[in-house]
Formats: structure tokens, sequence, C-alpha cells
């Protein structure tokens, strides 16, 4: 069984943390005093990190990174809830970060503010928007930033074969990134045919189901499939867990699966993708 990846937030954020403090606040002499562990449970989510930083114009202060796989309709309201209770915390004026990692639907707007009125009464929290599908994939070459490494596919421009494969070559010329290969390969797998990353990257979705990039993106299929009417719906979401738990393979059970009628029966199997270690543990259930 291989080792699990410590491939959340807080482990990319923690490679470069001043060169990530750089350029998500566009500060450039601004310098990371501290990565925050701590009980406070809206601010230590695995897609929360929050960091003490310093310049000589604004003292220290709190950055609040939040990484998102997908831009969710209660961000702006969740972006000012944290940013108050991390001022509140820890007494300490609190910049907030949403990184939104891919893009939702061409309808959805991004606002770069919480504002709501009531009785005369205005609350509003400003907040930086950074969508990495419009950061150029240059950028995690020519400024070191290795955090940003992983999601070259997910980049502007950083979508083709020869970037995965420049991104790998950076990795894997750093033994302290080796670990985050089955990340870079995740998110290549949307942009590239799954053998294709398969022959490139020669990566093991045991190790990547540890993450909480895959659960996330793993339940949104879930999610999904409910909406979508119970049977099709269902059998999107069992498609989406296959494919990304067991690869190609994991499709050729999809015609089989397309044959049962009984909701029951497909709410188990996709269920079971969950847990499962192999198809056989499928098939079984089939």
């Amino acid at each position: 069984m291989p080792k699990p990846a410590d491939i959340g937030s807080k482990r990319l954020i923690s490679l470069a943390p001043d060169r990530w403090v750089q350029w998500v606040t566009q500060i450039p002499d601004v310098q990371v005093r501290d990565i925050i562990t701590s009980e406070f449970q809206w601010v230590s989510r695995e897609s929360d990190v929050l960091v003490t930083a310093y310049t000589p114009q604004d003292g220290e202060f709190l950055v609040l990174n939040e990484l998102q796989l997908r831009y969710k309709p209660q961000m702006p309201q969740r972006m000012r809830a944290y940013a108050a209770l991390a001022e509140e915390r820890y007494n300490k004026p609190t910049y907030p970060v949403l990184i939104n990692i891919l893009p939702p639907s061409p309808s959805v707007v991004i606002p770069t503010r919480y504002e709501s009125q009531f009785r005369g009464l205005t609350a509003r929290q400003d907040y930086h928007v950074i969508n990495l599908w419009e950061v150029d994939a240059e950028i995690a070459f020519q400024q070191s930033l290795p955090s940003l490494i992983p999601f070259v596919p997910v980049l502007k421009g950083g979508g083709e074969e020869f970037a995965v494969r420049q991104a790998l070559e950076v990795l894997r010329t750093d033994r302290q990134l080796s670990d985050l290969e089955p990340l870079l390969a995740f998110f290549a797998s949307f942009v590239l045919e799954t053998p294709l990353v398969q022959q490139i990257m020669r990566w093991d979705m045991a190790v990547l189901r540890e993450s909480p990039w895959y659960q996330e993106i793993l339940q949104q299929g879930m999610q999904q499939g409910m909406q979508q009417g119970m049977q099709q719906g269902l059998l999107s979401g069992i498609a989406l867990g296959l494919e990304l738990k067991f690869g190609i393979q994991g499709l050729e059970l999809i015609p089989e699966i397309r044959q049962i009628q009984d909701v029951a029966k497909l709410e188990a199997i996709q269920s079971a993708i969950r847990t499962a270690n192999s198809l056989d543990e499928i098939r079984q259930i089939l």
C-alpha cells in the first residue's frame, strides 16, 4: 500500500511560503513569519491556510489563503466569516485571498467582495480573487513557485503535453517535491486523455485517494449525480468516481452498470467506490 501523499494546501504553501505570499498579495518585500497551526476550526480546514506575514510598512498581518477546487456560491459569505474570525482570534489585520482552481460554468460570475444590507446597515468584506485558469503557466517556472507546479495543467497555456512534462521534470529534480507528482497527474487528467497521463506520470491513484482534492472532486461527482435525475445522475457520479479512482480500467465496468435499473444497487456501487481498493470489489457488488 503506497504511503499517503501530503498534498493539501498547507503542504503546498509551505514549500516556499515567502514566494507564495509575495505572489498572492503582490507585495514584493513581504516576509512570512509563521504558518499557523491551530485548533481554530474554521481556519484550520484542509483548504484554508493562515499565514502570519510582515512588511516594514504594515507590520504583522494575516494572509488567509482559501483554495477552492471549484468556486461555490457561498464563498463571499464564507470569506467574510473567515476573515472576521481570524482577526478576532489573532488580533491582526487580515488579507483574505480566494484561489479558485478549476473554472465554473461560463454563466457564473465570481465576485471579489461580500456585501449585504439590512434595515439600513451594511456589511462588507473585500477579498482578493485569483483564478488559476487565468494565470500564465510560465509564472510557475519563471518565478520559481513550486507551490504552483502541480497546478500547471490547469493554468493558462499549461494544458499541453510538453507543459506537463516540463512540470514533471521540475518535481523530479527536487526530492522534496516528488510526492507532488500524483497531484500533477490529477490535474493533468482534466486536460489530457487518461492513458497519456498514465504514460507520462506512471501515477498511482491509491496515493491520490488520500488527498483532500480527490475527495472533493469525488464528492462533487456524487452530488451532481443526485441533481441530474436519480438513475442517470447516479450513473454519471459512478463513471466519474470509477475513472478518478481506477483510471481507464474503471470505465470498462460502465456498460454493465448501465444495465442496472435498481436505484438502491446503483447507490451501493456509488458508495462502494469510496472504500474499494480494487475493481474486483466493485465487480462483487455487480
